[in-house]
């Protein structure tokens, strides 16, 4: 009988961790899954590198409490939390089972916070104006209380949380991969994460790294499309686990359809069971 996988699900935005849920709740099917969140404070600077030490902090706490074999983690994360992950695991690759990278650029800097203040350097537009247009690229057509609902959240987010860019600023981060497996996990049609950057990352991978694209998927695809999303990541951690003869199995990613129908934003949030650490 295989050990379920230990998942660390990187959290970087409270006021989007929402987007997060019903998929965490399809992992804990087959995973133990904890939340790992960072709360920027407005005394702090935004900086990635804080982020990562403070993530390496609490899973060295962690490994000085179980055993070697049992001290790496699969690391999991959306948009700048996918960032974070990508960071640690090339400068921690020893505390790392996996890297599963959701909307993640092949220049990762590149994010939708960078597009907004792309957007506001070139448009004489209000930030609500500019928001408005982004929650439409991220999201799709909304109803218009959906669209001013999610155009607050991305608000709150720019305002309270980890955020690389800034009007005066813009972060650079090196593209590259990682030494420990990764799959890469992004929206067909995401505006945010172009197709040639998703393209991009085959210049990195390694054997056994995958890169999977959900049919009709958005940048926030893993809210939509939550079971195809759970089920390539269960499969491929699956692999991981498997002897190294059996792993090279191609993941039939493409060939999962999104058979879960897109839910509205307005039906109910699914509770999630997972740990909290």
């Amino acid at each position: 009988m295989q050990k379920k996988p230990d998942v660390l699900w990187l959290s970087e935005s409270p006021y989007l961790k929402c987007f997060d849920q019903r998929l965490m709740s399809q992992l804990t099917k087959r995973s133990t899954v904890r939340r790992w969140k960072y709360c920027q404070t407005i005394d702090e600077p935004c900086s990635a590198d804080a982020v990562v030490e403070a993530l390496h902090e609490y899973l060295s706490n962690q490994a000085a409490k179980a055993d070697a074999a049992k001290s790496k983690v699969h690391l999991i994360g959306h948009g700048v939390s996918g960032v974070v992950g990508l960071l640690y695991a090339r400068r921690y690759p020893q505390h790392v089972a996996s890297l599963t990278l959701l909307s993640v650029s092949s220049s990762p800097a590149v994010n939708w916070q960078a597009h907004y203040y792309a957007l506001r350097k070139l448009l004489p537009c209000s930030r609500e104006v500019i928001l408005g247009q982004l929650t439409r690229l991220l999201f799709g057509p909304q109803a218009p209380r959906f669209t001013t609902a999610l155009s607050q959240l991305l608000l709150r987010d720019l305002d309270s949380n980890l955020t690389l860019h800034s009007l005066a600023h813009q972060t650079h981060i090196p593209a590259g991969g990682v030494e420990v497996p990764l799959l890469v996990c992004s929206g067909e049609i995401d505006d945010v994460v172009s197709s040639q950057q998703q393209g991009d990352w085959t210049r990195w991978l390694k054997t056994g790294d995958r890169i999977w694209h959900c049919p009709k998927g958005r940048h926030f695809f893993h809210f939509y499309h939550y079971k195809a999303v759970a089920k390539t990541i269960s499969g491929y951690w699956s692999q991981l686990a498997l002897p190294s003869n059996d792993a090279e199995t191609t993941l039939p990613a493409d060939s999962i359809a999104a058979a879960d129908s897109a839910p509205s934003l307005a039906s109910e949030s699914t509770q999630s069971s997972v740990s909290w650490c």
